[in-house]
């Protein structure tokens, strides 16, 4: 049997943790490894014990979930970070994301749902979950940074399946819904995502979301 995913639970409220935990251990193939009310707190536990998963909410005192959540990838351990907001504050969601952030899900999100993009995340994929993905397309990349006149020259290497499969991916579709509307086998959509990653030099899915937006390859809502 696999050992269970080690997930920590970084919120200012304990009141959320504590609800998360029972959720959490609920389940056969994960368990809750530790807590903290702050983002210093957090990135110190991360640094002295294995954590598959780190559930940060964003705004903490001390150190806030951004800062916690670069701090953590930079020191290059194998925890993978799983945002949790509730979008009161959009520019912050973006700038965890840019971080490094394997993903984010709203704090009203599912059970299901939520348990999902754990398991998703400890495989070393990333996720946006599917109530949340048309509220990032609306809230975050309007805000998203633009160059005038830049143009990303990492654009001209991809062909123009690539580029197809890109903004699907930007439009928040699956992997099945892509295979659907470009008529491929799901296992091709997966070789054509695994070559964007490595041609653009990208770590995940939530990577390639923002890079179709701030090249304008995908158009801002």
């Amino acid at each position: 049997m696999a050992e269970p995913i080690r997930v920590f639970l970084a919120d200012d409220q304990e009141l959320v943790r504590s609800g998360f935990r029972m959720l959490i251990e609920s389940e056969d193939d994960m368990e809750v490894v530790g807590e903290a009310s702050d983002g210093e707190s957090a990135v110190k536990a991360v640094m002295t014990q294995r954590v598959d998963v780190i559930l940060m909410d964003i705004r903490m005192p001390v150190m806030d979930g951004v800062e916690a959540t670069r701090r953590i990838v930079e020191a290059g351990v194998a925890t993978k970070v799983l945002v949790l907001t509730t979008f009161d504050l959009d520019e912050y969601v973006f700038s965890a994301l840019k971080s490094g952030a394997s993903g984010f899900m709203l704090k009203d999100s599912r059970p299901g749902e939520l348990l999902d993009a754990i398991r998703t995340v400890a495989q070393g994929d990333s996720v946006i979950a599917p109530s949340a993905t048309r509220r990032l397309l609306d809230h975050v990349v309007p805000t998203l940074p633009t160059s005038p006149g830049m143009h990303d020259t990492r654009v001209d290497i991809l062909t123009e399946r690539e580029r197809e499969v890109l903004v699907e991916i930007a439009a928040g579709a699956t992997n099945s819904e892509i295979a659907s509307r470009l008529y491929m086998a799901e296992g091709t959509v997966k070789t054509h995502i695994g070559r964007l990653l490595s041609k653009l030099e990208i770590r995940d899915r939530v990577g390639l979301v923002l890079f179709a937006y701030e090249t304008g390859l995908a158009k801002r809502p």
